[in-house]
């Protein structure tokens, strides 16, 4: 290989072994994200474990925020909301879209929104009704985020949950603006890391 390049958590256990350089998961998100769409200015990008909020310009990061350690509003929130309905995380989106009904779910925090799911269960309530409040709180909690960050079109998701077409929609009425997505949604970091590696190959 003429140059390997590590970003994200293992990138630093990476350089240990083979990687010739390692750079941060914001930096290569934010060159995959301009690579998919030149035109881009806001990313948000919605992990596992967290949740990120990028400014670009030309291609180049220039500012972001990242939610805490709370697993809120990232794709681990949503794998245990879906274990609790008993539905599969990759159904949420469609499930979601069947709601009839306006249900509110509060809780910004994993634990407490559980219960409060396992509330509206017990009480009868639809489940399609609860995903869609779900999609709502996780659109809610980004958004502030993003608001520090500043909101400046065009918006992108990148990430595992930009898989979920709940969660686009209800962060696209939320920010009150289109978010464009790409099938490549889970690659985009890897991307923003080859063609960076690319660069560094062909000086």
């Amino acid at each position: 290989m003429a140059f390997t390049l590590a970003t994200g958590y293992g990138r630093n256990s990476l350089m240990m072994g083979f990687a010739d350089k390692q750079m941060s998961e914001l930096s290569c998100h934010a060159r995959g994200a301009y690579f998919l769409f030149p035109n881009v200015h806001t990313v948000i990008d919605i992990g596992g474990q967290d949740v990120k909020v990028l400014h670009i310009e030309n291609g180049n990061m220039v500012n972001f925020q990242m939610n805490d350690k709370c697993a809120a509003g990232t794709g681990r929130f949503l794998d245990v909301m879906a274990k609790v309905l008993e539905v599969k995380v990759e159904d949420l989106g469609r499930l979601g879209a069947q709601s009839k009904k306006r249900l509110s779910i509060s809780s910004t925090c994993t634990v407490f929104a559980e219960s409060e799911v396992i509330s509206q269960l017990a009480m009868g309530s639809d489940k399609c009704d609860i995903i869609d409040g779900i999609h709502r709180s996780v659109a809610a909690r980004v958004v502030g985020l993003a608001h520090r960050v500043g909101v400046v079109q065009e918006v992108v998701m990148t990430g595992g949950v930009a898989q979920n077409t709940g969660v686009v929609k209800a962060l696209s009425d939320e920010l009150g603006c289109e978010i464009k997505t790409s099938p490549l949604t889970q690659y985009v970091g890897a991307l923003g890391a080859a063609l960076f590696a690319y660069k560094n190959a062909t000086k």
